[in-house]
C-alpha cells in the first residue's frame, strides 16, 4: 500500500478515484518520502508531474464544458459531465453525486498533492531559483483548486499542510478566509514564476490572470483592472490570429493566447472521453436557441436589428464565432469535416457544438484520441476581465473600448459604437463574454456573480418540458457531498440542504 501511494504521488499510475480520507490522510506517504524520496531534482520533477496530472481528471478539465449546461447556454443530453441536467432543474441534494461530489473530491485530491509537495520540496537538493519556480507552480495550482471549490461550495475546510485523518475533520473556513489564502498563494507564486510565455507549466501571467479573475468575482474593480492590466502591459501574451485554431491540438502549440491549460498528448496523456467523442459523436451538449441568437450579424447589429439577418438561412452574415462554435442540424458534423458523415448522436435543440472537436479525429465514434488541451485561462478572457473591471470602476474609457474591439477585430467584427454609457458598455461586455467564451465553462459563474441567474434560469424550459429552477436561498452554492457530512461531524451543511 505504501508503494502504491508513492506511485499516486509521482503520477505513474494516472488518475485514481479516492475517498476523502484517502486524499487527506497522507502521513504514511510523507514518512516514506522523507526516507526514500525528495532527494534530488529528478524526484522533484516526478512529484511536480504528479501534481499536474490531477488536472487531467475529467472533472477538472473536460467536464468544465458541461458547466455551460448549468447556464442559459446549453442543455446536457445525458449523464455526461457530472449529470448536470437534474442540477440545472434544481434537483440538487447532498446525495446527488455527479458534479456535487466529483468537484469536491477531485479538487481536494489535487490540493493534497500540492500540500505534500510544498511540505517536502525544501528537502530536495537542486538549484534554488528552479526550486522556487516549482514552488510557484504548485502554489498557483493550489490557488486554482481552492478557488474552484469556493465557486461551487463557498467556504470549505482549509488545509495548507497535509493533515492527519483527525486533523482533517475541521469546520469549513469562511469563503473570505479561503480567498485570502488563495490570494496569498498567488502573490507568493507571482514572486517565484518567470515572466515567460506559457509552455505547459504555470508562469507569472498564469498567476496574475487567475488573481485578476478572483478579484473580479469579489467586485474589487480597481484591483482587478490593475492586475489584468499587468498581463496586458507585459506583452508576453497576445490574441491568436485564428479563433478556431485555439481549440485544436495543432493550433495550440506555442499559441500566444493560452495562459494556462491542461495538456493532453497521445498516446500516454490523451483525453479519455474527451471532446471528440462526447461533443463530436455523442453530441452530449447541445446549444440553446438563445445562445445562437446572441451572435450578431456582421454589421455589428443584433439579429432583431440588422437588415443582414436572413431567417431562411440564419447562418449567413453572422459573427464568425458562431460557425466556429456551433453547427446547425442541417449541416452538423458533415460541414465540419467536409464529407458526408452522419453524427452518431442527436441534438435536442437543433444545434451541435463544434468548438474543441478536431476533424482530424473523425470518425469520432468511441475515439479516445483527443489530445486537444483544455484552456482554463486565455488572453481574450484577460481583456474581458480588464474591460469589465475598468468599466465598473470608472466607466468606458479608451482602454475599455480597445480591449473589446481587439477581441472583435480578431474575427473581423466591427468596433463598438462610440459614446456608450457605463450601463450600455456593461451589457456589451457581457454579450462579448458570452459569445467569445461559449462552452468554455465560464457562463454559469458569470451569471451567479452578476446575480442575473435568479431570473434567467427559471425562464428556461429544457427539451422534454422540464422547467429549470433556481432558488436564491440555496442554489448559489452546491451542498457538501453527503459522504463528507457523514465523515466530518464538524462540517456544517450549506443553507437549504439539511
Amino acid at each position: 500500500m505504501k508503494k502504491f501511494n508513492i506511485y499516486i504521488l509521482i503520477g505513474l499510475l494516472g488518475i485514481l478515484s479516492m475517498s476523502c480520507e484517502d486524499f487527506l490522510d497522507k502521513q504514511p506517504l510523507d514518512q516514506i518520502s522523507s526516507e526514500t524520496f525528495w532527494k534530488d531534482e529528478s524526484d522533484a520533477d516526478m512529484a511536480l508531474a504528479g501534481v499536474y496530472s490531477q488536472m487531467r481528471s475529467n472533472t477538472l478539465s473536460w467536464d468544465r464544458n458541461f458547466y455551460d449546461a448549468l447556464s442559459d447556454n446549453s442543455f446536457a443530453r445525458n449523464a455526461e459531465g457530472g449529470n448536470v441536467s437534474p442540477l440545472a432543474q434544481g434537483i440538487i441534494e447532498p446525495s446527488s453525486g455527479g458534479l456535487v461530489s466529483s468537484v469536491y473530491n477531485a479538487a481536494f485530491t489535487g490540493i493534497s498533492r500540492c500540500n505534500i509537495f510544498l511540505q517536502n520540496i525544501d528537502n530536495v537538493e537542486m538549484e534554488e531559483t528552479k526550486k522556487n519556480i516549482y514552488k510557484g507552480e504548485v502554489l498557483f495550482l493550489r490557488a486554482y483548486l481552492y478557488f474552484t471549490l469556493t465557486q461551487f461550495y463557498g467556504g470549505v475546510p482549509l488545509y495548507i499542510t497535509p493533515p492527519t485523518i483527525e486533523e482533517s475533520k475541521v469546520k469549513q473556513s469562511t469563503k473570505e478566509t479561503v480567498i485570502n489564502q488563495v490570494l496569498a498563494d498567488l502573490d507568493e507564486a507571482i514572486g517565484y514564476l518567470p515572466d515567460d510565455v506559457y509552455d505547459g507549466h504555470a508562469v507569472k501571467g498564469s498567476a496574475l490572470s487567475l488573481k485578476a479573475k478572483i478579484l473580479l468575482h469579489q467586485e474589487k474593480w480597481v484591483e482587478a483592472a490593475e492586475t489584468a492590466n499587468l498581463v496586458i502591459q507585459s506583452g508576453t501574451f497576445s490574441l491568436s490570429s485564428s479563433y478556431p485554431d485555439l481549440f485544436l491540438a495543432a493550433g495550440q502549440e506555442n499559441n500566444p493566447e493560452i495562459i494556462f491549460s491542461t495538456k493532453f498528448l497521445n498516446p500516454d496523456y490523451n483525453a479519455w472521453y474527451g471532446p471528440d467523442i462526447r461533443i463530436g459523436w455523442w453530441s452530449s451538449l447541445n446549444p440553446f436557441q438563445n445562445l445562437v441568437d446572441e451572435y450578431e450579424c456582421t454589421d455589428g447589429l443584433s439579429i432583431s436589428e440588422s437588415p443582414l439577418y436572413n431567417p431562411v438561412d440564419p447562418r449567413e452574415n453572422r459573427d464568425p464565432r458562431l460557425s466556429h462554435t456551433i453547427r446547425f442540424w442541417n449541416n452538423g458534423i458533415e460541414e465540419l469535416i467536409g464529407g458526408s458523415y452522419d453524427p452518431g448522436g442527436v441534438t435536442e435543440t437543433g444545434y451541435f457544438y463544434v468548438k474543441y472537436v478536431d476533424p482530424n479525429n473523425a470518425p469520432f465514434d468511441y475515439s479516445i484520441k483527443s489530445e486537444q488541451d483544455f484552456i482554463h485561462l486565455r488572453y481574450a478572457d484577460v481583456l474581458l476581465m480588464y474591460a469589465e473591471a475598468k468599466n465598473e470602476a470608472s466607466g468606458p474609457d479608451a482602454t475599455v473600448y480597445n480591449a473589446i474591439n481587439n477581441i472583435r477585430d480578431r474575427v473581423d467584427m466591427p468596433p463598438l459604437p462610440a459614446d456608450l454609457t457605463k450601463d450600455q458598455m456593461r451589457e456589451r461586455i457581457r454579450h462579448e463574454s458570452r459569445v467569445e467564451l461559449a462552452m468554455e465553462g465560464h457562463r454559469y459563474f458569470d451569471l451567479k456573480r452578476w446575480k442575473t441567474i435568479e431570473n434567467i434560469i427559471p425562464a428556461i424550459t429544457d427539451p422534454g418540458g422540464n422547467q429549470r429552477q433556481f432558488d436564491p436561498a440555496k442554489h448559489y452554492l452546491f451542498p457538501f457531498p453527503q459522504s463528507e457530512i457523514d465523515r466530518n461531524e464538524n462540517l456544517d451543511q450549506n443553507p437549504g440542504y439539511n
